[in-house]
């Protein structure tokens, strides 16, 4: 049975955090996220990683992250680039920040032939969030599968967040998922404001992605295909993203693919701004404290 590989998304360029936080240290020997996520990964079964990182860190990236897994399985880069775009459109003059996270995601597809679960870099998922995955994706199931967190347990205390929001059948299906980027907490809930001023209350106990996605290769033509139709409407935005929950969901709804919700218990953590850091640190500690991580991850 093929095992899966990991899509690690480190393209991003840590805007709101001021800084390359996919290789800041968190842990108690100076282990970055990403440490976490590929030990967790290793210890469930995936067998290949391939970074989506920035043509121009890539030297930067592995020297301070890529090389110290090299030795421990495969490891692929690949680019996500401004200028990666279909036939018949071009760049906006003044684009100077990544097309989002589908973007990132098509751009592994020269380096993935197998299932793959797809993460962020700068989110800490926990192990149970990667067995989950890499149970489903061992089924051979033609449908895909996202881990779903809590969203009153993903918020910041320092700013708004972007998540996506999950509409559950009582199957465990997915029916809907929306990307809202600016929720924030309001009392015991939360809010999102969009970009008109448009608010949406939120109870906080919604199920959230946090990026977290099982697929397989067949994901891929419909990346393109709805790339390709994201830049008819957007391309010349300068600031419009193409979102993975997007084109989740425009799959979902039209019919072309079934997603599995599978609940994660596992603790979540993420730097979106840098004075979540502190926070993240400290968990991480607590957890090398209850035995969950070794001290030192790789000897």
């Amino acid at each position: 049975m093929t095992k899966p590989s990991l899509l690690v998304l480190a393209a991003g360029m840590g805007s709101r955090y001021g800084g390359l936080k996919q290789i800041d240290p968190v842990g108690p020997a100076g282990q970055t996220i990403i440490d976490y996520s590929i030990y967790d990964a290793l210890r469930a079964g995936f067998a290949k990683l391939v970074f989506v990182i920035r043509r121009d860190l890539e030297h930067q990236f592995r020297e301070l992250v890529g090389q110290r897994f090299e030795r421990r399985l495969p490891v692929h880069y690949v680019y996500q680039e401004l200028d990666d775009l279909p036939p018949g459109f071009s760049l906006p003059p003044n684009r100077n920040k990544p097309w989002g996270t589908a973007h990132a995601l098509l751009a592994g597809q020269s380096a993935i032939q197998e299932p793959f679960v797809a993460i962020n870099a700068d989110d800490f998922y926990g192990a149970q969030s990667f067995r989950l995955l890499a149970g489903h994706l061992s089924t051979g199931a033609a449908d895909y599968a996202m881990a779903a967190f809590t969203l009153r347990q993903t918020l910041s205390e320092f700013g708004s967040v972007a998540r996506g929001v999950c509409e559950v059948g009582p199957g465990g299906g997915l029916k809907s998922i929306v990307e809202l980027t600016r929720i924030e907490r309001d009392g015991d809930g939360a809010k999102n404001t969009d970009a008109a001023g448009r608010v949406t209350r939120l109870t906080g106990d919604e199920a959230v992605s946090l990026n977290f996605w099982g697929f397989t290769p067949a994901v891929f033509p419909a990346l393109r295909a709805q790339f390709a139709a994201f830049l008819e409407r957007n391309g010349q935005d300068e600031k419009a993203e193409f979102y993975i929950p997007s084109v989740v969901n425009a799959l979902v709804v039209s019919g072309q693919a079934r997603v599995r919700v599978l609940r994660t218990g596992a603790p979540w953590f993420g730097v979106t701004y840098r004075e979540d850091r502190p926070r993240v640190a400290e968990s991480i500690r607590q957890l090398v404290a209850l035995g969950e991580y070794p001290e030192r991850l790789w000897g």
